[in-house]
């Protein structure tokens, strides 16, 4: 907020820069994760599209953009191709193609030279990528004014909405690639604490796929498949071993084994859980103890060889970086945003975990928002309405005059 005195000795061009944003009713947002891009405008709901191009083997000559998936007769065995790698932009023709459809009228219809323009980058992202994402924005879309920001600071902003007393919290991001504990300490981020675990989605999908190709059926060019595999037979354990026994005993004593039914993409375009029965026409998979050995891998790393902290130690670890004056607040308002935490049972297991590492005077609490895969979305649709977004936004005019300079003052972690 400006006072009284700074008011008064703010430029012409900063007064009629506030006056052409505070003019522009409409605001696009742009949650662009490595999976998937969460798009719209701050007035609608937003639409959730695959973030890459796929090539079908039933069509061979056409790519599929976003959710023109849904077109395609015959999903199974499709091929990716990613604009990110290890959760940084990498390809920009894969993520122009795919900007090129979000922002277009079959997609989200947005003309980007009329409207300020939010889009989400990594945590700690790298100045060369911020540079091209930029140029690409002003340059190729010749967009009005434009706001990198990563995406556990737009789910701070939605928790603090409806938490107004609350300025310190921890946000648990679990996404595609990487999953981050950021805490926040009286409404500003505390780089020093923020963690990272090398486990996302992509992991999960790619382990659970090495089990089944492995136990029953080859199954590593069925990425699009096995990921809604995973997300409607997986859950997390509240009791790993006790899990593992109940999935070692007899069929008709195993409450864990399910039969996941394949889609035929004829009658079926999406497969479903049920109780194991006889094999019939439709092709199934048995899944026992894959079903939470693979969400596991969220709380114990080193399952898979990889050494680093699971969730509930990463975010001990985070908190105790932080001064202990602040310990109360932040274990008492820990937020889970991302994919992988729709997981049942994330948010349980999470709360135990955490309940046996923390000290016993403190108070934990755990807070899974119905959408937890649109929170970050939500929080730029709440940061369209706050008059501090004007002075945010990096505008065309700054962009031409200062270049790529004004990146680092303006955009960082």
């Amino acid at each position: 907020m400006y006072t009284v005195t700074d008011i008064n000795t703010r430029t012409h061009e900063e007064h009629l820069r506030d006056s052409i944003l505070s003019s522009t009713t409409l605001r696009d947002i742009n949650d662009n994760g490595a999976y998937t891009a969460k798009a719209g405008f701050a007035t609608d709901n937003p639409m959730i599209i695959p973030n890459c191009i796929m090539k079908a083997k039933s069509e061979r000559r056409r790519p599929f953009v976003g959710n023109q998936i849904d077109d395609c007769r015959d999903a199974s065995g499709l091929f990716y191709m990613l604009p990110f790698q290890k959760g940084y932009l990498v390809n920009w023709d894969i993520q122009k193609t795919v900007w090129d459809f979000l922002f277009s009228k079959d997609c989200c219809n947005v003309n980007l030279s009329e409207m300020p323009l939010i889009v989400t980058e990594p945590l700690f992202n790298f100045g060369p990528i911020q540079e091209t994402m930029t140029e690409i924005f002003f340059e190729e879309y010749e967009c009005q004014s434009l706001l990198l920001i990563n995406s556990p600071t737009l789910s701070y902003m939605n928790y603090k909405n409806t938490h107004s007393e609350c300025k310190t919290c921890i946000i648990v991001d679990s996404g595609y690639s990487f999953t981050y504990i950021v805490p926040y300490v009286n409404g500003v981020k505390f780089k020093d604490g923020i963690r990272r675990i090398d486990v996302g989605g992509k992991l999960l999908t790619n382990h659970l796929k090495e089990i089944i190709s492995y136990r029953q059926l080859h199954v590593m060019d069925e990425t699009y498949v096995i990921n809604q595999v995973k997300e409607d037979s997986c859950f997390v354990s509240q009791d790993f071993y006790k899990d593992m026994k109940i999935a070692q005993i007899s069929l008709e004593y195993n409450s864990i084994i399910k039969d996941y039914v394949l889609p035929d993409y004829t009658s079926l375009r999406r497969g479903f859980l049920r109780n194991p029965q006889s094999q019939g026409e439709q092709q199934t998979l048995r899944l026992n103890n894959e079903r939470f050995v693979v969400p596991e891998i969220l709380f114990n790393p080193s399952d898979v060889g990889i050494r680093q902290m699971g969730i509930p130690e990463a975010i001990m670890n985070s908190v105790k970086s932080c001064e202990e004056e602040h310990w109360p607040h932040l274990l008492a308002n820990i937020v889970l945003t991302g994919g992988n935490t729709k997981f049942p049972g994330f948010k349980e297991r999470l709360y135990n975990n955490l309940r046996s590492l923390a000290p016993d005077e403190l108070l934990i609490n755990v807070t899974l928002p119905n959408k937890p895969e649109t929170y970050a979305w939500e929080g730029g649709k709440i940061l369209t309405n706050d008059s501090a977004l004007n002075f945010m936004l990096l505008t065309r005019e700054e962009y031409e005059e200062n270049g790529p300079n004004m990146l680092i003052e303006r955009f960082s972690v």
